[in-house]
């Protein structure tokens, strides 16, 4: 057997749900006294999916307080003979994570769950992520009056829109704070959880509505500062104040930059702009 040949042999061994390995493969081993081929290959083949159960473990720490050790691992280990790794790093193990639980739960259990798992996905996707050139007050004080009209923003690279459904925030704080776990319910109305890197910080901030609304036809669908205050039309004499108020928070934050027309690639679920 070729050294290629061999490698292939033991990749499709490890990314395997079965722990004996073919007899071509069991041939081209030696075993010892103390530690014969077929148990030797079996720890191995053991320990190595133990280390992908513990990557998701990893990621997805929410998911894993709220089903448990037992049934995490049992839909991790499904999960990774649906999708072994296909990729050098680890950090892209757990990438299908959320749309395997919608299709291997009913959808009572697979519904809060995936987005529970979106969501925590959200923060790796946002932490690594370029860091982009932030929109600051000192850019806009540089504009003159003829400028503001046609000012157009989009999301830096770390920024990740989410909607949320059920009560994921409060599902995931419990894990991070180590608090008493609430029970998940469906939320009367839908909210939209911001989330972005600031240095080497995670940061997340919940949107109303009407402040959604408006960021969005900004930051996703290119619309400008004269078309943010047309839309405010309705508040009167309101409406330049409220799109300021906006405008500071949203530099606060660190999460847009200054669209000068150069192309935009959205990711759907988690918008990532680049």
């Amino acid at each position: 057997m070729r050294l290629n040949q061999w490698q292939q042999e033991i990749e499709a061994y490890l990314l395997g749900a079965d722990s004996l390995a073919n007899d071509e493969l069991r041939a081209s081993l030696v075993g010892s006294p103390n530690l014969d081929v077929d148990l030797g290959l079996a720890i191995y083949h053991n320990a190595y999916r133990a280390r992908l159960i513990e990557t998701l473990r990893g990621d997805y720490q929410a998911v894993h307080g709220w089903m448990g050790d037992e049934e995490f691992d049992a839909l991790a280990l499904a999960y990774i003979n649906a999708y072994p790794p296909d990729h050098f790093s680890l950090r892209w193990l757990g990438a299908r994570f959320a749309e395997f639980i919608e299709a291997h739960l009913i959808p009572e259990q697979a519904e809060p769950l995936a987005e529970l798992a979106r969501f925590e996905w959200a923060f790796t996707l946002s932490f690594d992520a370029p860091d982009g050139e932030p929109l600051t007050e000192a850019v806009l004080a540089s504009l003159q009056a003829d400028e503001w009209p046609n000012l157009q923003a989009r999301f830096l690279p770390s920024v990740q829109w989410q909607t949320l459904r059920y009560n994921t925030m409060a599902l995931w704080r419990a894990i991070k704070e180590d608090t008493e776990f609430p029970g998940s319910h469906r939320l009367e109305q839908e909210s939209v959880c911001l989330i972005w890197r600031a240095g080497l910080i995670s940061r997340y901030r919940t949107l109303g509505p009407d402040e959604a609304s408006a960021l969005y036809k900004m930051a996703v669908q290119g619309g400008s500062f004269a078309e943010l205050c047309t839309d405010l039309v309705p508040l009167g004499d309101n409406a330049m104040a409220q799109a300021i108020t906006w405008i500071r928070q949203w530099l606060a934050d660190g999460t847009l930059q200054r669209y000068m027309g150069e192309p935009v690639i959205y990711q759907v679920d988690s918008i990532t702009s680049q």
